[in-house]
């Protein structure tokens, strides 16, 4: 949902309708990250997926009839369909699929501030009547039942009786700008803590990736070119990201201060550099670890 957050945003500002889609449940097809959904504008038009695009032509097909409230939708996929997407077999999925002008107005601002929330979703027979968000600040106020999920600290949908419980928690980003053998292990290593990692090795790229950053992500600046390092420092500094890395030798990060000072940027403390944990590092994995580690303590204060 986090995903889609800006485009669906922009579709309610200009009155555009856009339709929402998230999965409930599902037999066969295999996993779905709990957080993924899609957004559906009229004609077809389509920002996200859902089990690799393997549902995501039958709910265009279903919102174009225009429903003017949400449902819980079923959806069949057949082998064939199933392998198109590439996925080993074929299943069914029910969905929620709803104009997103039906959801509490301020969600979107929550999705594109990337803070965890809550949605219940009341049903009649696979009607949405109403659905409430919580978020950190009022989840005292669901039931016990609810606050207990919310608290997990984890995306994940509860379908029981006539509500539907979904929760949704960001997944933390590491932007790393610039490639090679460190940026490798750096994103082998991010994975075994579930965060999602992007490499860009040229500076628009990373510095258009950066500006979405929050304060629970991260960025690495791995580039030696100077241009592209800095520019992506620039765009964090500008950013809320929480935190930020910048690998090379001592004289590598005068180089970069020195080409920040000269564009009228002297406050650089929020720069880790030379990155990482002191810990005597020497192979990209164990430059890898030290990174992150220094990572999760400047995130966790």
């Amino acid at each position: 949902m986090y995903a889609i957050a800006l485009s669906v945003a922009a579709c309610l500002r200009a009155r555009t309708r856009v339709d929402v889609a998230w999965v409930v449940d599902s037999q066969g097809l295999g996993a779905v990250e709990r957080s993924d959904a899609l957004a559906i504008t009229p004609g077809g038009g389509r920002i996200g997926s859902l089990f690799s695009g393997a549902i995501d032509g039958q709910l265009s097909e279903l919102a174009a009839r225009q429903s003017a409230t949400g449902r819980v939708v079923g959806i069949d996929v057949s082998v064939i369909d199933a392998n198109a997407a590439g996925l080993a077999t074929g299943g069914h999925v029910r969905c929620v699929l709803t104009p997103a002008s039906e959801l509490p107005e301020d969600l979107w601002q929550h999705m594109m501030d990337r803070t965890p929330v809550c949605l219940v979703s009341h049903l009649n027979a696979d009607v949405i009547t109403a659905t409430t968000l919580f978020t950190f600040d009022t989840i005292t106020e669901a039931d016990a039942e609810i606050a207990e999920l919310f608290n997990r600290g984890a995306s994940s949908v509860v379908a029981k009786d006539d509500t539907i419980v979904t929760v949704l928690w960001p997944i933390t980003r590491l932007v790393i700008a610039g490639g090679g053998q460190m940026a490798d292990a750096l994103r082998d290593a991010a994975a075994l803590l579930g965060w999602q990692t992007i490499v860009a090795a040229d500076a628009s790229t990373a510095s258009g990736l950066i500006a979405g950053l929050s304060a629970m992500d991260n960025l690495v600046v791995m580039s030696h070119e100077l241009e592209t390092a800095g520019s992506a420092l620039v765009a964090a500094l500008a950013s809320e990201v929480g935190y930020i890395g910048a690998l090379g030798s001592r004289k590598m990060q005068q180089n970069r201060a020195d080409w920040l000072a000269y564009r009228g940027i002297t406050d650089i403390d929020r720069i880790h550099g030379p990155a990482g944990l002191d810990i005597g590092a020497q192979t990209p994995a164990e430059v890898a670890v030290a990174i992150l580690a220094e990572a999760l303590a400047a995130r966790k204060g």
